[in-house]
């Protein structure tokens, strides 16, 4: 098994690509500024999802990362609202669709989240995979 069939990582990387779409076509005094944020903090969420699947045969290391993931949803959440509230980003309809998306994310990889912090196995120092020895609560995760 491999992260890139984790949902939560899939729905991460197609919410980075569209923000990171939109934020070049935001006014320029904003590309610099709040444009370059939102696409940081959208690109930290997939990368927190990795680096958390890549450590993941320990448990403690494999769940910091995800609160990293689920905290820069939140952040790239509020950069968004941001955006919108001051006029920067004027098309309602891609405002609502990546809120809806972030929603969703966040939704989805706090119960992954807490999936892991019920069914790990602590640091497993074998080559055994933790992730294949738990059957998730919600499979489409």
């Amino acid at each position: 098994m491999s992260y890139k069939n984790l949902e939560i990582w899939k729905l991460s990387k197609e919410v980075s690509i569209e923000v990171h779409k939109i934020s070049l076509g935001l006014p320029q005094f904003e590309l610099y500024e709040t444009g370059s944020q939102i696409r940081r903090s959208s690109k930290s969420i997939r990368s927190n999802i990795v680096e958390g699947y890549g450590r993941r045969r320990y448990k403690k290391e494999f769940l910091r990362f995800l609160v990293f993931a689920l905290s820069s949803c939140d952040e790239t959440r509020d950069h968004l609202e941001t955006l919108y509230e001051t006029g920067s980003l004027k098309d309602e309809q891609v405002y609502i669709s990546l809120i809806n998306k972030l929603d969703t994310l966040g939704k989805k990889t706090q119960k992954f989240l807490q999936a892991v912090k019920a069914n790990h196995k602590e640091d497993m120092g074998t080559a055994e995979d933790p992730i294949v020895n738990y059957q998730h609560p919600a499979s489409s995760i």
